[in-house]
């Protein structure tokens, strides 16, 4: 079966739309060299918070029938390319919905390609990345962060330059002609073709060997089975100090491990509405 999947790792609102346009440009392309394809989002990261990282999906293959299958899987297992919209994503990826960190280059396959736009240099990108046991390969998208609001797009040509990479890095994938036919009837803009010609011919890969990068264990959480689960929602109680020192009497609950904060709040908030900014 021949079928590949991307995934774009983004930051929820503020790249909603980038990362929308750059999956649906890579299945645009796909159908250009009759291939199939689909573009989606993560479920688990809906609705979207700011800042968020999130991610949106490019899943093409030669037949629907092949598609069909790979579509079965709540999100590809793993993928030919990988591509971080902002390079401190490259630390990992802490989604609300994932319980622990996910390192960037998690899911990307032997051989793979992760894409970061970024005016770092890769050395100093693959610092920050967690190491991997198979080689891959890291091409960088020269710029700056590309952010937008909530209902704006910043029409800044990221999403057609990270095409252009994207046809440079996995031509098995799609091919730069097909992006350029594709970004011509999308767009309607001779001008975003050209960026996009101009990104595939500086896009570079460099091999990364197994190892490289940061050792540190990314920290996950231990999560029962659904056999293990109680139920409803049980919430057990902190429990009360007898003894404490400079405490003459009363009720007072210990510290709780998991929340720093305090434990009981015995004391009202002040305002003070000439400094507040609501």
């Amino acid at each position: 079966m021949s079928t590949h999947s991307v995934e774009v790792v983004y930051r929820g609102i503020f790249q909603k739309h980038l990362a929308q346009k750059i999956c649906r440009g890579i299945v645009l392309a796909a159908v250009k060299e009759g291939k199939r394809g689909i573009a989606f989002g993560r479920y688990g990261d809906s609705p979207e918070r700011n800042g968020i990282p999130a991610k949106q999906f490019a899943i093409v293959a030669d037949t629907q029938e092949e598609l069909q299958i790979s579509m079965a899987q709540y999100e590809p297992r793993e993928t030919d390319v990988s591509i971080a919209v902002d390079d401190t994503l490259c630390k990992g990826v802490e989604s609300w919905a994932w319980y622990g960190l996910q390192p960037i280059n998690k899911l990307l396959k032997k051989d793979g390609a992760l894409v970061v736009t970024s005016m770092e240099e890769p050395d100093a990108l693959l610092a920050m990345a967690h190491t991997k046991d198979v080689p891959y390969h890291i091409a960088v998208v020269k710029g700056t962060v590309s952010f937008s609001g909530l209902w704006v797009y910043k029409d800044d040509h990221t999403d057609v330059r990270v095409l252009g990479a994207v046809a440079k890095v996995a031509p098995h994938l799609v091919g730069i002609g097909s992006v350029e036919q594709a970004i011509l009837e999308e767009w309607g803009d001779e001008l975003k073709v050209k960026s996009a010609r101009k990104s595939y011919e500086r896009t570079q890969k460099h091999p990364v060997a197994p190892g490289t990068g940061n050792p540190e264990t990314p920290y996950t959480f231990e999560m029962p089975k659904w056999q293990e689960m109680k139920e409803g929602l049980v919430i057990p109680a902190i429990p009360v100090r007898e003894q404490v020192e400079g405490w003459d009497g009363g009720y007072r609950p210990g510290r709780n491990p998991t929340f720093k904060k305090f434990s009981t709040r015995t004391m009202q908030p002040v305002v003070d509405f000439e400094k507040c900014t609501k």
